[in-house]
């Protein structure tokens, strides 16, 4: 118990590093491709900008030389050299009839060149074009005429990207160690974050490994929520766990307490026969009545016995229930049969009141026991010429039994423990009808086998009511 504890302590810590790290470091990642990619956008843009703008002076001095018309113009040429050499790049001048009359370069001057972006400059938008894989811009300026606003032509430049590529490189190199470093104190504050957070947890595990008794004091760990709610789930498991413990001890106690009553009174009623024949002959009518009391001994030894073993059956799991489609108004008509005979020896009445036909999914064995000890107590616990009043009703998902009686009835201070193993409301009245205390422990056990419920209703002198709720259908808990 101790080394999984430390296991789970281990696993812990552990799985609270990596959700650490993940949480410190996934960021770090994903700013870092953020910064890089916005840098490169940012300086495409900018470079771009810069040269729309020279574009544009250029444009405007060249439509005022009609230089776009075959005038010729040193200053624009040396200009549109100037421009090529600055970026590094090919500087295109295409007119309005998609001619190009002026290349850089040198090579397609004379030729028509039509492309989508020279045709959306033409409508008075510019165009920018970015090749990442080859490391170029390319951008398209229009050509206005200063006085008519008229498009006259067109520059198209192609520039080298190589410096923002190179840029670009030595920014993830200084980011690369920016992110070392960060990473570095990630880690370091992840352990000891994690050994923070697990902490409380050694606590747990320094408790156990004390030796002390898991049914000792409760622990706290208020440290955290989450904490503070482990250590109160497991004070409410320690309690349950105690109470189980005393619950146990106590029904040890009782069984052996009800195993040695009928034991005791066969062992003094045979020593007192013993006795008597040592001193002579034992009359016919003290041996009669010492053998009766010796066979009412047993039979109640053998109901106690047969009760427990019916109990142990119940505690079982539910792999043990036998379901099977009932006829519960026949069921129940036939168990009050059987008991009828025993209800006439004290006058005793027993009827039957049934609504509706009823066909249910239960276990026939388990729910004949259970309402044949209700209605034996109804019996049992009556008076002498009274009743016992059975009805049955159903609605679309469960069934009910009532089971009334003119009894005794149970005071108000009881009626919380009477489904308790060996529990009487008055020991003697209950012994001297040879009652043993698990009758209702079995009728509750076999009505939760069921999924259903029940309820007592009672007020001392007047009687007794029981009520049985259980599904027409049966699930599997």
């Amino acid at each position: 118990m101790k080394g999984k504890i430390k296991r789970v302590t281990g696993s812990m810590r552990f799985r609270a590093l990596v959700l650490l790290l993940l949480i410190g470091l996934v960021p770090i990642n994903l700013i870092k491709s953020l910064i890089l990619e916005n840098y490169e956008v940012q300086a495409v843009s900018q470079r771009a900008s810069m040269i729309r703008s020279q574009c544009g002076m250029i444009g405007r001095e060249l439509a005022a030389a009609h230089y776009l018309d075959g005038e010729p113009s040193d200053v624009i040429e040396s200009e549109l050299k100037q421009l090529g050499n600055l970026y590094r790049g090919r500087v295109i001048v295409v007119n309005g009839h998609f001619r190009i009359i002026r290349d850089t370069y040198g090579l397609d001057e004379e030729k028509t060149v039509v492309a989508k972006e020279l045709i959306n400059c033409f409508q008075g938008n510019d165009s920018d074009y970015y090749n990442g894989t080859d490391d170029f811009i390319e951008v398209v300026c229009p050509i206005v005429d200063e006085v008519t606003k008229v498009i006259l032509g067109a520059f198209i430049l192609s520039v080298p990207t190589a410096d923002i590529i190179e840029g670009k490189a030595a920014l993830a190199s200084t980011v690369a160690v920016l992110q070392l470093v960060l990473t570095v104190l990630i880690i370091a504050a992840s352990f000891y974050a994690s050994s923070i957070l697990v902490r409380p947890f050694g606590k747990v595990t320094a408790y156990l490994n004390s030796g002390s008794e898991f049914m000792g004091d409760d622990i706290s760990m208020p440290d955290y929520t989450e904490t503070e709610l482990l250590s109160d789930a497991y004070n409410q498991m320690r309690h349950r766990l105690q109470a189980q413990e005393e619950s146990r001890q106590e029904f040890v106690s009782n069984v052996s307490h009800e195993l040695k009553t009928p034991m005791t009174s066969m062992k003094v009623l045979s020593d007192s026969l013993i006795q008597q024949a040592q001193f002579g002959e034992v009359p016919n009518e003290m041996y009669a009545d010492f053998m009766k009391d010796i066979s009412e001994e047993i039979d109640r030894e053998n109901k106690i016995i047969t009760d427990l073993l019916e109990l142990v059956k119940m505690d079982r799991t539910s792999a043990d229930i036998h379901i099977e489609e009932t006829n519960i108004n026949d069921l129940i008509a036939l168990i009050l049969k059987r008991l009828r005979p025993i209800a006439a020896r004290r006058g005793i009445e027993i009827a039957l009141e049934s609504y509706k036909p009823i066909i249910a999914e239960v276990d026939r064995t388990k729910l004949t026991l259970a309402i044949s000890n209700l209605v034996e107590n109804g019996i049992k616990y009556n008076k002498d010429n009274g009743w016992v009043h059975v009805s049955l009703n159903v609605d679309s998902t469960f069934f009910f039994i009532k089971v009334e009686d003119s009894g005794i009835g149970i005071p108000q201070k009881d009626q919380d423990q009477i489904f308790e193993r060996f529990y009487r409301v008055d020991k003697s009245h209950s012994r001297e009808i040879g009652g043993t205390g698990l009758g209702l422990a079995i009728t509750r056990s076999a009505v939760l086998m069921h999924n259903g419920a029940i309820r007592v209703y009672s007020r001392e002198g007047e009687g007794t009511t029981f009520t049985v709720r259980i599904p027409l259908r049966y699930e599997p808990a």
